[in-house]
């Protein structure tokens, strides 16, 4: 399996990636590869990696500026997506690490909405304090960087279409 940047040739392929393996998930909206298209339009991807294997897009992770409350130079991951076949085979695993590792070198830490059981075992918890409005506290989850506990909202980019003050 190959980690690597995405290329013009595999936009389509990242849109199935994802629509296919957020489908599968009770909180999808249906709109997460729309969400990547919108911010890969508006300049917002600073991490865009696919897992592919043998020629085929198997897996996504995308990447993009964040705030928590007044601090800048966060990243916010998401969406991770898999294809649902490809399963407990490592892929997400090898994209979040891959992406970790390039993300240490650029930003505060990593934040990211999602499952504490899944998101756990690369160090992301919930912080008192952090949050984003309608979402459950235990999934707003980050992993700083400079051993700073963050405090405040997560502010995503504007392409998420949440219509949070940027």
């Amino acid at each position: 399996m190959l980690i690597r940047n995405e290329t013009a040739d595999d936009v389509a392929a990242i849109g199935r990636v994802v629509t296919r393996a957020l489908s599968m998930l009770a909180q999808s909206t249906g709109t997460e590869a729309g969400i990547v298209e919108a911010l890969r339009a508006a300049g917002g991807l600073t991490l865009s990696l696919v897992a592919e294997e043998e020629g085929e897009v198997v897996g996504y992770l995308a990447a993009s500026p964040a705030r928590i409350g007044i601090r800048d130079g966060w990243s916010l991951i998401g969406p991770l997506a898999v294809l649902p076949a490809r399963h407990r085979q490592g892929i997400g695993t090898a994209l979040m690490e891959d992406a970790l590792c390039r993300l240490r070198a650029t930003s505060r830490g990593a934040a990211l909405v999602g499952d504490p059981a899944y998101y756990g075992r690369f160090g992301f918890r919930a912080f008192p304090g952090l949050g984003v409005a309608g979402c459950p506290p235990e999934v707003v989850q980050a992993l700083p960087f400079d051993g700073i506990a963050p405090r405040g909202e997560l502010i995503h980019h504007p392409a998420f279409g949440l219509g949070q003050k940027a």
